[in-house]
């Protein structure tokens, strides 16, 4: 059972060999790694065509003009060939057991859309903070109200659902790709293990906290035509959750 590795680079020549690491060391074997270039300005590319040499299980592409994450993340789901699709950026890493754990229990299970719990690692790759620990079920109600699923540890079935693919919204196209498979009655379940490790990179472009909650209630609007009381209901859990998750954990 293949499963497709679906990663996006842009400009990320610092740590793109060690998250290669990661899936190449992976003890689940049976995987292609689809990585598709937004038009780097760095090494990118080339560290991509080294990698290719290294594998034949890996594939990559090149946009001819910066399409940015989501689009570059549909290409690569448009080519997957796998049975599972499965997200990786080129930033983070995984645990060499992940594909080994979460596979089967999918499988085994017959669920058809999984997470795991992560671990974070700064910009030199040193582990900070605590474990982010999931739930065992998570439905459509339950993802609004609090954000859990990450990109770098979910996987669905292609098989079992469908293609699902990333929102053209501006942001979070990750967020509404899950709501996308949760509102059509598919449950995510959580493996409670730290089997991935996302990487905390220093941005100075981050917005300010109500900036970001006034773009939440956009977002909500806008993808999943909530009015803006019902909007502003869900942002409340969200801010509240949001809170515990990065100040009190």
């Amino acid at each position: 059972m293949k499963v497709s590795i679906i990663t996006p680079v842009y400009n990320a020549s610092r740590f793109l060999e060690k998250t290669a690491a990661s899936v190449f060391n992976q003890t689940y074997t049976n995987w292609e790694w689809i990585l598709v270039d937004d038009c780097s300005t760095d090494s990118s590319w080339e560290i991509l065509k080294e990698l290719l040499k290294k594998d034949n299980r890996v594939k990559i592409f090149k946009n001819e003009k910066n399409l940015k994450s989501g689009k570059t993340r549909n290409f690569a789901i448009e080519k997957a060939q796998g049975r599972f699709i499965a997200f990786l950026d080129s930033d983070d890493l995984w645990h060499k057991d992940k594909l080994s754990i979460q596979i089967p229990f999918m499988v085994e299970n017959q669920y058809y859309f999984s997470h795991t719990s992560y671990g974070y690692i700064s910009e030199e790759g040193k582990k900070i903070k605590s474990t982010f620990h999931v739930s065992t079920k998570v439905n459509y109600k339950n993802l609004l109200k609090r954000t859990e699923i990450s990109c770098l540890t979910a996987i669905y079935d292609a098989e079992k659902i469908g293609k699902f693919y990333m929102s053209e919204h501006a942001r979070k196209q990750d967020y509404a790709l899950w709501l996308s498979i949760l509102k059509s009655g598919t449950v995510c379940y959580g493996i409670d293990q730290e089997l991935a490790y996302y990487r905390q990179v220093k941005n100075s472009a981050t917005s300010k906290k109500y900036k970001l909650v006034l773009k939440h209630i956009t977002f909500l609007k806008e993808t999943q035509n909530f009015s803006t009381v019902k909007a502003l209901y869900y942002t409340a859990y969200w801010m509240v959750n949001g809170f515990i998750r990065y100040f009190i954990k």
